[in-house]
């Protein structure tokens, strides 16, 4: 059941329930028409549809032309660049659980690192991230050591390090830049991730800021690509009004 005195907007609790009835699988393959998610929460056909595109962007629904909306089974996990989320936020966005296992948590000193924002000695936290308990990516954060020595206090098993940052200690992430590309995966990597020596890997370098601009952290991942993809929506400048 909705509620309509729920602050959360109606389309979003109808898809936040159409996640839970696909994990306990009522549905196999396809979901309920629009005729039949309308009657049963008693909404209007384009709460219906909002609910369904969202499901949609999130890559957990795909809509297939005259046949219905179908069930993603085995696509990859998908990250829309517009927003600046969290690994375990784009996990939970596509019906899956995250997990994670902390691989090292250790100081670096000035001198034995070349990431150019930050001159001074910094704490690294690296952690392999799964999926439905599916090994995904490696994560190595790099923080300040007054940022990075207090996240180290806490479980980084089990907590979302944004989550932290934000919540726990206060901390703005205001906006990211970021670059990604490919490379070859070492021993190391292929070994983690559960691929060939040699594979192709998607790499992304990150660099998260406040509000002011001052960099917060800086951000190196390797992920699966066959598990993992970058989506992002553009539109041509000056498409209105233009001759």
């Amino acid at each position: 059941m909705i509620d309509s005195n729920n602050p959360i907007p109606l389309h979003v609790q109808i898809s936040n329930a159409l996640v839970k009835q696909i994990k306990a699988g009522m549905y196999k393959d396809k979901i309920p028409s629009e005729r039949e998610l309308i009657e049963a929460y008693t909404v209007s056909r384009t709460t219906v549809r909002q609910a369904i595109a969202k499901l949609v962007n999130d890559g957990i629904l795909k809509k297939v032309h005259g046949k219905g909306t179908f069930i993603n089974e085995g696509e990859p996990i998908q990250e829309w660049l517009s927003n600046l989320n969290s690994l375990t936020e784009t996990i939970k966005n596509m019906g899956m659980a995250p997990s994670s296992k902390l691989l090292a948590a250790e100081q670096i000193d000035v001198k034995d690192h070349s990431i150019d924002i930050f001159n001074m000695d910094l704490y690294m936290i690296e952690r392999l991230r799964y999926a439905d308990g599916e090994p995904l990516a490696i994560e190595k954060h790099y923080y300040p050591l007054s940022v990075g020595l207090k996240l180290s206090s806490y479980d980084l098993e089990t907590e979302t390090i944004f989550d932290l940052l934000e919540n726990e200690m206060g901390i703005t992430l205001a906006e990211a830049e970021q670059i990604i590309s490919t490379e070859d995966a070492d021993e190391r990597v292929a070994g983690l991730l559960g691929i060939s020596k040699g594979a192709s890997v998607l790499t992304v370098e990150r660099i998260i800021a406040d509000e002011l601009g001052n960099p917060l952290e800086f951000y190196r991942g390797y992920y699966r690509p066959d598990k993992y993809v970058f989506r992002v929506k553009s539109k041509r400048n000056g498409l209105r009004g233009s001759p």
